[in-house]
């Protein structure tokens, strides 16, 4: 689900398209850049909520505490983990030893070692010696088998019987279990326009009801899958069409922002604290989600206990209000100030007539906008070169954008350096969380671990961010969490359990204050006019790396250490592409491609809200 996950794509237009400081003014060597830009009315909904109607009042809160329960449910879409992924032992079953039918049988007796080849005392779960004769479950002797001779399981002995992996006999088919998460993270794209379209069209409020149901709905059916096609069908239409209920924490160049009440009507003071709120949920979920699969443990009864108690939430249709400002954008004023008027009223606050009438208005249709930049270089300028003046029309960009990704080399490096950074960041986080079912000690712990190394881990990169800069926290958040991977790639896992749980940890850790920063970092680089599209482009490539990261476990079969190796390959190429592009702390967001080609080289930066 990748998926940006701090700003809303209306935030980043309003701090790029309504800065107050009239341009950039360097000094020395550097460009000098003036900005003639028609000014907006001074009443507007963003005013109105800061000085009328409350930043973050009772409404607000009320509002942010019943989102957190979406946001949470969502990540019980990872349920697979538990219930077909997770590493489960499994050895033949040996009829000839008196396993002819049945369950309970032990999974590894006294003879096991006589009936399978075995590798540094641990049986081997996929192949068994061929037999001689035949013994009982109590004794059966290594003269039963030839065992110059192996060949494939025909049958297998699991050590849980209440898994997908047992009830559709799965033993030994690690790429068709890891099958279920890469449908799920495909889902996960396939459900991007979907919601856009009907939070769009039909309103947040309406897609976010949606969303909910189809999660419930087809996470419940799915707990009655007769075979394992059906449940693996099932998974797709259920991420397809229910994981929409996250993507406003997600939010990518693509989507449209669909939690209607969260920061579309939080005051810019309190945006910070409302999304961290959010952000904060999603661990929140999976923690919870693995608490329950621990106490149930048939995976039947196990999703139903997920996704029942989400039907509830079919009544936010009438508990939560529609979003103010796609009312307005819809011209639906009736309603919306319906909704104004229920804000002011539950914050015990007051809109003016005046306001109120300043947002009825229809938006006034926009016209062409054109920034005159006279770029002066005082070096050229001493050396008697002309000084250049550029006219650029933002709105229509007749050279088109392929046109200009391959006339700008700055551009083009920045186009194919960022996907890399979303695929490397979504390949570790969601493969680092999948994996860690297969760390010794308890599963459900390490999970619970591992989901909530990611809180503390939010709240460092927003300290950070706008203290120690964006590229700073990106480069070493991708080279931490490769040291990281790579040396618990090499260590014994059973043997030094403890500090293989630490790397781990620190390695989850890091990639969490990456994918925290990611989003911010990727659309200071760009500027407006293709922000939107190639912040997109960026984030669906980065999908590349949710979808494979399910499959990682199956290549733990030929050697412990690979998905770990490949976590930290990925992670250093993408730390090293972090140092090629420049810093973007403290500059203004770009408009033109002038302005983010020369973004780092300015020498007096103007300081911008990161959040």
């Amino acid at each position: 689900m990748v998926e940006d996950r701090l700003a809303s794509e209306g935030d980043t237009e309003s701090k790029s398209g309504k800065n107050d400081d009239p341009g950039w003014h360097n000094k020395g060597a550097e460009p000098t850049v003036t900005h003639d830009i028609t000014e907006v009315s001074e009443i507007d909904l963003d005013w109105v909520i800061n000085n009328e109607v409350g930043q973050f009042g009772r409404f607000q809160i009320i509002h942010v505490l019943l989102l957190m329960f979406p946001i949470m449910s969502t990540a019980f879409l990872s349920e697979y983990v538990f219930s077909a992924s997770a590493v489960l032992h499994s050895r033949c079953r040996i009829p000839e030893c008196g396993e002819i039918g049945g369950t309970g049988y032990e999974l590894f007796p006294e003879w096991i070692l006589n009936a399978v080849p075995s590798s540094n005392g641990q049986p081997d779960t996929c192949s068994r010696y061929a037999s001689t004769s035949n013994g009982s479950l109590e004794y059966c002797p290594a003269s039963a088998f030839d065992q110059a001779v192996t060949q494939e399981c025909d049958e297998f002995v699991y050590e849980r019987t209440n898994s997908v992996v047992y009830e559709f006999d799965l033993g030994c088919q690690e790429w068709m279990r890891a099958l279920a998460g890469t449908l799920n993270s495909f889902g996960t794209l396939l459900v991007l326009p979907i919601t856009g379209y009907i939070s769009d069209k039909y309103g947040r409020r309406v897609a976010l009801c949606i969303s909910v149901f189809n999660l419930a709905f087809f996470g419940l059916i799915r707990a009655f899958s007769v075979n394992y096609p059906m449940y693996l069908v099932l998974q797709i239409l259920q991420t397809t069409f229910g994981a929409g209920t996250y993507s406003t924490a997600f939010i990518l160049g693509i989507t449209i922002k669909l939690f209607l009440a969260n920061e579309q009507l939080v005051g810019s003071k309190y945006r910070v604290l409302a999304s961290s709120v959010n952000l904060v949920s999603f661990p929140v979920g999976h923690i919870i989600m693995a608490g329950i699969a621990w106490l149930v443990q048939s995976w039947r009864y196990f999703i139903m206990s997920l996704y029942i108690p989400c039907f509830l939430m079919m009544a936010y249709y009438w508990c939560i209000s529609e979003s103010v400002r796609w009312l307005l954008t819809k011209e639906r004023f009736n309603e919306a100030k319906e909704v104004l008027e229920k804000v002011a009223r539950v914050n015990k606050t007051k809109i003016s007539e005046k306001s109120m009438q300043a947002l009825m208005k229809p938006a006034p249709a926009k016209e062409t906008q054109v920034i005159k930049k006279s770029c002066i270089n005082n070096k050229t300028k001493n050396s008697g070169s002309k000084n250049f003046e550029k006219t650029i029309n933002i709105t229509n960009n007749s050279k088109g954008l392929i046109y200009t990704i391959f006339k700008s080399p700055i551009l083009l490096c920045r186009v194919c350096t960022t996907p890399v950074w979303w695929i490397a960041t979504t390949f570790v986080y969601y493969g680092l969380s999948i994996n860690s079912t297969g760390l010794s000690g308890n599963m459900y712990v390490n999970y619970m671990l591992v989901a909530a190394v990611e809180i503390p881990a939010l709240y460092t990169a927003m300290l950070l961010l706008d203290r120690v800069g964006r590229k700073a926290i990106l480069a070493t958040g991708f080279l931490l969490s490769a040291a990281c991977n790579i040396a618990f790639a090499f260590i014994d896992n059973n043997e030094l359990v403890t500090l293989g749980l630490i790397l781990f940890l620190f390695g989850k850790f890091a990639i969490s204050v990456v994918f925290t920063c990611l989003y911010i970092y990727t659309s200071e680089l760009y500027p407006t006019q293709f922000r939107h599209t190639l912040l997109g482009f960026s984030s669906m490539v980065g999908r590349i790396g949710s979808i494979t990261a399910p499959l990682t476990p199956a290549l733990a079969v030929y050697w412990a250490g690979i998905p770990s190796v490949m976590f930290g390959a990925m992670g250093l190429l993408a730390g090293l592409l972090v140092l090629t592009q420049p810093e973007t702390l403290g500059c203004q967001m770009p408009d033109t491609l002038a302005e983010a080609e020369v973004i780092g080289r300015q020498k007096k930066k103007i300081i911008t809200t990161a959040l």
